[in-house]
């Protein structure tokens, strides 16, 4: 369901290549995407529903009873007509029920094209529709007013365009900046930065600059770090070690400030029925701030399951087999297999 809605995969990195390495800089490096590309933008399914499915609504219905009065058959419609609101209505749910088979269409094929599933493509389906109905209220609610009926069907167009721009546009950015003010966010850039530093000085550094905070964390390992040389893998991959935990509170710092955000932003959604619906687009499409979280976290469980897989053999010197690499840890998108993995290591 990703193809319907990118979500916040194009500003938090969603495509690792994890390696025993410091994890802060591996999680928050960007994604190596074709950078004439990204100059498109996001123009996705959610982006047609919550933003330009409006659009077409007003285009639509803006002059359902205008263009009847101009052309001078608006009284003889309502003399004949058994009720007149069933009238003005009948047309508009004709025209949407078109325009939601015009879109709808394209998106049933690529969901079935991608197999997803049934539920979602129904709960999908049920928004569009939703979203589409309450904005055909709306405009109708607005063509039958007694402020409508003196004005042309441009200068209703002009007022359904305004209170379009207010909902769809301008509380969306409007909260927006309000969460970036409110909420202090860490940069990811300073998470990468810090860990980055740590791991450069350490070859600068005393070894006991790299244990004495390696074995606060693993002092099982206590009795194995004497060096015969200058430099040995397991000192290399403990300052790794060491470099995550100089950047740890950082990184908690920022996961709390996107929780925090992502939070007041669905208290403010509720305020733009066009901002809403592209949140639920995402949360079923597993594209939102929640769904990056929790991958972020699979991602970490399987790092760690890397290095508590490699540490008995750098420390401990145990000879190394293929029936061991046998035992290599594996991702997986269940976030219940990686947490196991890292458990039983």
């Amino acid at each position: 369901m990703t193809f319907a809605a990118i979500g916040q995969r194009d500003i938090y990195p969603w495509k690792h290549r994890i390696r025993m390495l410091a994890i802060e800089g591996q999680i928050y490096e960007s994604d190596a995407d074709n950078p004439e590309l990204s100059f498109l933008g996001k123009f996705d399914f959610a982006f047609v529903i919550s933003v330009l499915l409006p659009l077409f609504v007003i285009l639509l219905l803006h002059d359902l009873r205008a263009s009847e009065r101009e052309a001078g058959r608006y009284d003889l419609l309502i003399t004949t007509a058994t009720k007149r609101q069933s009238l003005w209505l009948s047309r508009a749910i004709v025209i949407c029920s078109a325009l939601a088979i015009a879109i709808l269409t394209p998106f049933i094929i690529g969901a079935l094209y991608s197999a997803a599933a049934w539920g979602d493509i129904l709960i999908v389906m049920a928004i569009v529709i939703a979203h589409l109905v309450f904005w055909m209220l709306v405009t109708l609610t607005f063509i039958a007013s007694a402020k409508a009926a003196k004005q042309s069907s441009a200068q209703i167009a002009s007022i359904l365009l305004g209170a379009w721009l207010f909902i769809s546009v301008i509380i969306p950015v409007s909260s927006d900046i309000a969460l970036n003010e409110i909420v202090h966010t860490p940069k990811g850039g300073d998470i990468v930065l810090t860990q980055r530093e740590a791991v450069n000085d350490a070859w600068d550094l005393p070894f006991s600059a790299t244990w004495e905070p390696f074995l606060s964390a693993y002092p099982q390992w206590k009795d194995h770090t004497e060096m015969d040389s200058q430099f040995e893998w397991k000192w290399y991959y403990a300052f790794q070690e060491v470099g995550d935990q100089k950047a740890g509170a950082i990184s908690q710092a920022y996961r709390h400030a996107l929780i925090e955000k992502d939070t007041l932003a669905g208290y403010l959604a509720l305020l733009s029925p066009s901002m809403l619906t592209q949140r639920l687009l995402s949360s079923i499409a597993q594209t939102d701030t929640q769904a990056s979280l929790q991958y972020e976290q699979q991602v970490r469980d399987y790092h760690a399951a890397l290095r508590l897989f490699y540490y008995p053999l750098l420390f401990s010197k145990e000879p190394f087999s293929l029936e061991k690499l046998n035992n290599l840890p594996e991702f997986s998108a269940n976030p219940e297999h990686n947490k196991t993995l890292k458990d039983n290591q």
